[in-house]
């Protein structure tokens, strides 16, 4: 695979991992970045202030890829996602939470189908998982491509599955809301006039915690309907239209 640093990046890919009171699961989510066919990223650790120690697994790993920092004060997955990213050296930017995993060739292939078509906005097909990774309950498919109108009818883009090339996408910041991925999303669509492209490759894992499992629903809609009232500033009109959408899409879902 074609190697396209720029000097003023000292590596290719920057994982940003958020990470709060998840000592169960971080080795494990640590673990499936060194396992990574591709070996030219860093992988920074964001520590969301927790009440339990972190700092003895991520230094057991050994790795001078992997860098943990520690916020002073409980503030977010937000502002922990927006400091790894301002801390990162590598040209694109990838994420991925304390209890989620990627499979070995996930950097590998998503970068080849980044370069190969100059793409600035990747995603992937991810499957869910309960207990164990190796036993998936879910593969969840995307289209082919989301622009800012067609994202606007539901989130097609799993964070864990992202990598955004900051040559052509300089600015990423999440803001400190709920569905603080989505909005992100919609904001780069909107800013940089971007499609964001899909591989569809399963590539990796998402764990189905007990609060996602129930799924607060009655939640979600409500967050759902404050971006684009709120956030994205859509007039009532447009956002009951969008909304539909959503709420289509979601029932489908359900009974896929």
């Amino acid at each position: 695979m074609h190697k396209e640093n720029s000097p003023e990046f000292a590596v290719t890919v920057s994982v940003i991992m958020p990470a709060y009171n998840c000592r169960a699961t971080l080795a494990e989510s640590i673990k499936s970045v060194t396992a990574q066919t591709f070996a030219d990223w860093e992988l920074l650790v964001i520590d969301d202030c927790s009440s339990e120690p972190l700092a003895d697994i991520v230094e057991s790993f050994h790795d001078a890829r992997i860098r943990y920092v520690r916020l002073l004060e409980n503030s977010g997955v937000a502002k922990a996602r927006n400091t790894g990213i301002a801390l990162a050296k590598g040209r694109y930017i990838a994420f991925l939470d304390s209890d989620d995993l990627w499979l070995p060739e996930k950097l590998t292939k998503q970068l080849v189908f980044m370069q190969e078509h100059q793409y600035a906005f990747t995603y992937t097909w991810y499957s869910q998982f309960k207990k164990s990774p190796e036993q998936p309950v879910r593969l969840v498919r995307t289209k082919e491509f989301v622009d800012y109108r067609k994202l606007l009818k539901g989130n097609d883009i799993g964070c864990l599955t992202v990598m955004i090339d900051r040559v052509q996408i300089p600015h990423i910041e999440m803001p400190p809301d709920k569905h603080e991925d989505y909005i992100t999303w919609l904001n780069i669509l909107c800013e940089y006039g971007q499609r964001a492209y899909s591989l569809p490759e399963d590539l990796a894992r998402y764990r189905l915690s007990d609060e996602s499992l129930s799924g607060d629903k009655k939640k979600s809609l409500v967050w759902t309907w404050k971006v684009y009232r709120e956030s994205q500033k859509l007039s009532l009109l447009q956002a009951a239209y969008y909304f539909t959408f959503y709420l289509i899409n979601g029932i489908k879902k359900h009974y896929k």
